[in-house]
């Protein structure tokens, strides 16, 4: 459905494994590493771990898909409690060696024919057991007996053992491995991706598949797909792909941490490993981006000789007094009575005689 909705040619995160979409993570690279060397030194077993879902079985189709495939004959085996004969029993078939009614020693002898068989034709034998942590102790005895089968100081057979964490501990702490335990050669441990490899492991995904940009994922989304599958490539596959049927439902041209917070907290309940998002980042509403401004260079003060000083008030600027009128003259103040002068001579003064005034009386 969501192929149709974002023109893609094919679904990207398919859980069964398929060559075209291998990612060289740090993990995977370091397990080919061991890998080939023990096809080179073609004897001996090779012991990888991992947990459910982190790439064992993908690893060793990669693998396949290097090899020179007319010179290594490869036997592939899935163990779900296998009992020692009938391990045996589809080993030979692996050898096309019929081993219908033969006894446990019958068996054996036929299969180192049919191994001497290949050599002769120039192949070598390899053995891939997946799931091995499931085999009885029984069963991994019979393995190492296989490995005994030499032709001119050569091996026969080699042997590569994959399996879950605990197949490793086992391995470790029981005595009665103690002699497989010798014969291996090389032992590694497929972690989780890395949170910076779960972009570009999505992109190459999506690319073999013809992803054009559509929907674009935000770097948030990307973390969000990390947190929710702890870098396990299975458990990211299927988160993955129900975060695309989501975003063709919901008509998402763009998917980012809210959109696969919400798909992780649909299905959480119903795949293994893949654990609700708590992270408030993915929840909550995203914030607006604010791109810090640089921060003014700080010139450091010299330290002060007094160890505390208590800071002086702001100063104000200093202003200068407004003009201010000039005062007017004061009138003299009266002088004490002791003082005053004793009043100067009167002047005579000079009567003049004033013009006779008509007193007629007005007329009526």
């Amino acid at each position: 459905m969501y192929e149709d909705h974002y023109g893609l040619s094919g679904r990207p995160f398919a859980l069964t494994p398929d060559p075209r979409f291998w990612f060289d993570t740090a993990t995977h690279r370091k397990a080919m590493a061991y890998l080939g060397y023990g096809l080179a030194q073609g004897e001996g077993f090779i012991v990888i771990t991992g947990d459910v879902g982190a790439g064992k079985t993908t690893l060793v189709g990669h693998l396949m898909d290097t090899v020179d495939a007319t010179r290594l004959q490869v036997i592939k085996i899935v163990s779900t409690q296998i009992e020692a004969e009938d391990l045996l029993r589809m080993v030979a078939g692996g050898l096309d060696v019929n081993a219908d009614g033969l006894t446990k020693a019958q068996l054996l002898v036929a299969i180192e024919r049919g191994l001497h068989a290949t050599a002769r034709a120039g192949r070598r034998t390899l053995l891939i057991v997946d799931e091995a942590q499931a085999l009885p102790v029984s069963s991994l005895e019979e393995l190492r007996m296989l490995s005994n089968f030499q032709t001119g100081g050569h091996a026969l057979l080699q042997i590569f053992l994959l399996g879950q964490p605990e197949f490793r501990e086992r391995l470790h702490g029981s005595d009665r491995l103690e002699q497989l335990r010798q014969r291996v050669i090389a032992m590694h441990h497929l972690d989780p991706m890395e949170r910076e490899e779960v972009e570009p492991y999505m992109r190459h995904r999506l690319g073999v598949v013809g992803w054009s940009g559509r929907p674009h994922f935000t770097a948030d989304a990307f973390t969000a797909l990390y947190a929710g599958s702890d870098g396990v490539p299975r458990r990211l596959n299927q988160l993955a792909g129900r975060v695309l049927l989501y975003g063709a439902i919901e008509q998402l041209d763009t998917i980012d941490g809210r959109a696969v917070a919400t798909v992780v907290a649909d299905i959480a309940g119903d795949m293994p490993g893949v654990r609700p998002i708590t992270v408030p980042a993915f929840v909550a509403e995203p914030a607006p981006i604010v791109v810090p401004e640089p921060e003014p260079e700080v010139v450091a003060e010299p330290e002060p000789i007094v160890a505390a000083i208590v800071p002086e008030p702001e100063q104000q600027p200093e202003t200068l007094p407004e003009p201010q009128p000039e005062p007017e003259a004061e009138a003299p103040r009266p002088l004490p009575i002791a003082h005053i002068p004793p009043p100067a001579e009167p002047r005579p003064i000079r009567l003049t005689r004033p013009e006779p005034v008509d007193m007629a009386a007005p007329p009526s």
